[in-house]
């Protein structure tokens, strides 16, 4: 990278151009981070399929600080999303087939064996 100011070439790295003294682009160019899709796309799918929101989710929280923390929130949320709407569909099967189970007990009919 060369200075904007004295036109020298100088360590890509650098804040100050150790020639000249003027600031550089480099706190500029480090601070363009990478968007964490993965969180995203995990927390769409949440509310889509929870089971592949979680997985996105899970995977999308683990790439948190390579993305320079982007994407925490949306991870988290896709998360506890995706396991609120799993233990909710459990629960409407479970009780799918409880229901009528306890209807025939209930009414004194003989249970099918």
């Amino acid at each position: 990278m060369f200075c904007h100011n004295c036109g020298k070439e100088i360590d890509e790295k650098a804040f100050i151009c150790p020639y000249c003294g003027v600031l550089t682009d480099a706190p500029k160019q480090q601070s363009q981070e990478k968007t964490n899709i993965l969180a995203i796309i995990g927390f769409v799918l949440a509310f889509i399929f929870p089971i592949a929101g979680l997985v996105c989710s899970i995977i999308g929280k683990n790439n948190v600080e390579e993305c320079g923390g982007n994407g925490k929130a949306l991870a988290t949320a896709g998360i506890a999303i995706s396991i609120v709407e799993i233990a909710i569909a459990l629960l409407c099967v479970v009780l799918l087939f409880a229901i009528p189970f306890f209807a025939i007990l209930v009414s004194g009919l003989p249970v099918p064996t």
